[in-house]
Order: structure tokens, then C-alpha cells, then sequence
């Protein structure tokens, strides 16, 4: 139950806000604003997702730039209301096509009813797309997708200056028609892996693990059967060739995945003998299926650091970041941190030579390294040099107050799990429908951590 639920810009303009008990007082959404840009109890200057301020509990998710803010000042279960605001997201931006402050500001009329239809006096009625529509009869107003700068998801498909996704598919309404009222025939499959690994400081694999979701978002009408393959040597659980074996130790499969769930819409009757998912997807976005894998698999990048001493007050670090895929593949927005220890004063950087879109900062606040790159090609080796300058000598082990490096970065067309869809069968109405079909692969870093 929540009292509250109110959508700011990035500036902390109040464009969405609707009240649903009156138990909050009216300030919350400036109240909650204040609190969150000053945040200063951690030192890192983020707030976390729940807090509290005078007895009233602030719920809060970033999606597009956006912060969605879900109040109460009841006891409810923290992971119900951020999945709450999720699925919000979700299925404003079903309906808007585009998320962001633009398209909220001229389709509020739309997203008021939207949310009248989710949640009744807080409470949540239901937060499906295809429900939805039997309730909703304001049409979403169109914008220009060319305009939209690249946030959140839709980002993940740039590589270098040219966009990897077909057209603006993936910015459409999925209740809106294409100018001249016909509809055009899509559907997206996108498998998603967010990896999570540590390197000791020698450079050898601590901890790896791959957590994966298969996305499907469908624009087809007549909700017609679809059918997803899947590797042939995909096995569930340590060698169990069944969905429902979790039991064995070992196996055969080039592809173990730990454990895996499925959306209800998902039939199994097959899976377990040509590991072909059936389902009639329903409108909108949704996860067709959700893994997790812990077993070895090739890393995609390679981090060595150094840091040490070169004087009473100076010392100087050198990273170096390595590409471990294809050359055919290039990974974009990559950024490489490392805290300093805390009392350096001043950073200087030397890059190699003929080095293109890098940046690099030293973060006083938090006394913390940045170094950003536009784009890494697969093979490519890239080092960074820099000297550091204390206000006192280091009386300790420097290396233990320094570190460890981490790393983001976002690889379009690229899975470290090998889990591939075979082809993506739909089942036709006539032979004159031929709908697109598109599928896509990334991956992402969850926590890619090496130490000192």
C-alpha cells in the first residue's frame, strides 16, 4: 500500500503526482528532491532507494532519467514498491513509446489514467499492458523519436556514431499505429547478460557470474503463437537435462545455466526435447525468461593495475585494459574507477599515444580516479598512466589503501554465455504476412572488480 506517487525530472520538477490517501503531506515530492541531491550520510552522495525522513518512507528508481517516487508511512515490503515503480515505468513507457520528461509532459491526460487503472487508493490493481488496454481510450501523442537523446536501454545498441536498432521500433507506442493508420508487423528478442566478476591482483578469475534475461517486446496483431529454439546443448542446473532436474553434479552441455524462470505466458511441453519455448506474448514488454550461470566462461575484458610509491609524496599508477573478444565487436561507454588513497591532492594523466575519445577526471570529493572511453575494438589493448601527489607520506602499504579498479561498460551483439536463439518462429495467419523479426544480444557489467 503507498500513499503517494509522484514522477521528477532530473532538475526536480514535479511532472507526474497523484495522491492517493492524503496521509503525506503535500511537500513530500521537494521534501524527497532536497534530500536526495544534498545526500551526504554515506559519503558517496547517492541516496539509497528506501529511506526515511520525519516518519515517512520514500521508495525511489531511476529509469531514463526520470526518478519514479512512491511514498508511505506504513511498513510494506521495500522490493514490492521498487517493483512497483519498475513495472510503472514499464508500462508508461508500453503506452508513450519513448520514456522521458518530453513525452511525459505532452501525454500526461494518458499517464493519469494509466495510473488510475494500476492503483486504487494505493493499492495495486494490476500492472499488465494487455489488461490495461481494455481500460484506457486516450491515444498517446507521437514524439519524435530523431530528437530523443539515447537513455537507459535504447543506449545500448550505439556502437560508435551509428545505431544498432532497426529504425525507431523499440521507441514505438505498442498501442499506436504507424502514420496512415497500418500497423507494422515486429517483434524484438533481446538477450540481455549482466555479468558479474573479480579479478585477484595477479589477474586470475576470484568470482564470475552471469545474471541473463531473454526480453521480448511484440508488435504483432492477432496474437499469434511464437515459438523461441534455443541451443540444443542448453542444460538447466549442474548436468540436469531437465527443467525440473537440479539435482546432478555434473554435465555434458557447452551451456549450464544454474537455475532459470519463466514468464506464465510460457509453455514447456517441449522444451525438455528440442528446448523450444511456446508462448502467445502479450502486449507490451516482458521477460521471456530470466537465468543466472556460475560457471567459467570467457571474460571479456582483462584489467591489470599498479600503483606505487616514486617518492616521499608522489606515486604513480598504471591501468591497462584489454579487449578479450573478436575484433568484429566493439564495446561502448566504458568507464574504469579506482579510489585513491585519501589524502591525494593531485592527479595528472598521460594517455598513449594517438589515444581518441578518452577522458579522464580526478574526483577531489571522493578522491577517486575516472577514466572514460568512447569505444574499445575487440583485441585492443589501452593503458593509462597516473601520477599522484600527496599532502602526507603513505605510513602504511599503499596498495591496501588504494583500489580495487572497477569497470562498466555496455557490448552490443556480444552474450558470455553462449546462449543463442536459434530462430524465432511465428505462426502466420496467411502467407502474405511476413513480420520482422529482430534479435539482439548484449551484455553489460553488473560488478567487474579487479584488486590491487
Amino acid at each position: 500500500m503507498i500513499s503517494q506517487f509522484f514522477v521528477l525530472s532530473q532538475r526536480g520538477d514535479n511532472i507526474v503526482f497523484r495522491d492517493y490517501r492524503g496521509e503525506v503531506p503535500k511537500g513530500s515530492a521537494e521534501i524527497f528532491f532536497r534530500k536526495v541531491k544534498f545526500w551526504k550520510e554515506d559519503g558517496e552522495g547517492d541516496a539509497p532507494p528506501v529511506f526515511n525522513v520525519d516518519g515517512v518512507n520514500y521508495f525511489h528508481v531511476k529509469v531514463a532519467g526520470l526518478l519514479f517516487v512512491a511514498t508511505t508511512r506504513v511498513n510494506v515490503s521495500p522490493s514490492l514498491v521498487l517493483e512497483l515503480l519498475q513495472r510503472i515505468a514499464r508500462v508508461i513507457k508500453d503506452y508513450l513509446g519513448i520514456l522521458n520528461e518530453d513525452s511525459l509532459r505532452k501525454n500526461f491526460v494518458l499517464v493519469y489514467e494509466l495510473l488510475d487503472e494500476v492503483i486504487d487508493f494505493g493499492y495495486v490493481k494490476t500492472t499488465s499492458t494487455e489488461v490495461l488496454k481494455s481500460y484506457i481510450f486516450n491515444e498517446p501523442i507521437v514524439v519524435d523519436a530523431a530528437r530523443v537523446p539515447s537513455l537507459g536501454a535504447a543506449g545500448i545498441f550505439m556502437q560508435g556514431s551509428k545505431r544498432r536498432m532497426p529504425g525507431t521500433a523499440v521507441t514505438k507506442s505498442v498501442v499506436a499505429n504507424e502514420p496512415g493508420g497500418r500497423k507494422r508487423e515486429e517483434i524484438f528478442v533481446d538477450i540481455i547478460e549482466k555479468i558479474s566478476v573479480t579479478f585477484s591482483s595477479s589477474g586470475y578469475i576470484l568470482t564470475s557470474e552471469i545474471d541473463g534475461t531473454i526480453q521480448m517486446k511484440s508488435y504483432l496483431s492477432g496474437n499469434p503463437e511464437i515459438r523461441l529454439a534455443l541451443n540444443d546443448d542448453l542444460s538447466i542446473g549442474r548436468g540436469g537435462s531437465s527443467i525440473y532436474d537440479y539435482g546432478n553434479s555434473s554435465g555434458s552441455g557447452s551451456v549450464i545455466l544454474d537455475d532459470c524462470n519463466f514468464h506464465e505466458s510460457v509453455h514447456l511441453d517441449n522444451f525438455d526435447i528440442d528446448r523450444t519455448l511456446a508462448l502467445v506474448p502479450p502486449d507490451g514488454e516482458f521477460p521471456v525468461m530470466n537465468y543466472r550461470m556460475t560457471q567459467e566462461f570467457r571474460t571479456p575484458f582483462r584489467i591489470n593495475a599498479l600503483i606505487e610509491e616514486v617518492g616521499p609524496l608522489k606515486a604513480e599508477v598504471i591501468l591497462k585494459v584489454r579487449a578479450e573478444f573478436a575484433s568484429s565487436i566493439t564495446a561502448n561507454t566504458i568507464l574504469v574507477q579506482m579510489p585513491l588513497p585519501t589524502y591525494t591532492t593531485r592527479v595528472t594523466f598521460e594517455l598513449e599515444p594517438g589515444a581518441v575519445g578518452n577522458t579522464t577526471d580526478f574526483k577531489e570529493a571522493n578522491k577517486r580516479l575516472e577514466w572514460g572511453l568512447k569505444k574499445i575494438v575487440g583485441g585492443s589493448e589501452h593503458t593509462l598512466r597516473a601520477k599522484l601527489t600527496f599532502s602526507q607520506e603513505s605510513h602504511g602499504n599503499i596498495v591496501k589503501e588504494s583500489g580495487p579498479v572497477s569497470m562498466t561498460f555496455t557490448i552490443p551483439m556480444y552474450n558470455c554465455s553462449r546462449l543463442q536463439v536459434k530462430y524465432l518462429h511465428i505462426a502466420k495467419k496467411s502467407k502474405t504476412d511476413n513480420p520482422y523479426r529482430w534479435v539482439r544480444y548484449v551484455t553489460q557489467a553488473n560488478s567487474y572488480v579487479a584488486r590491487l
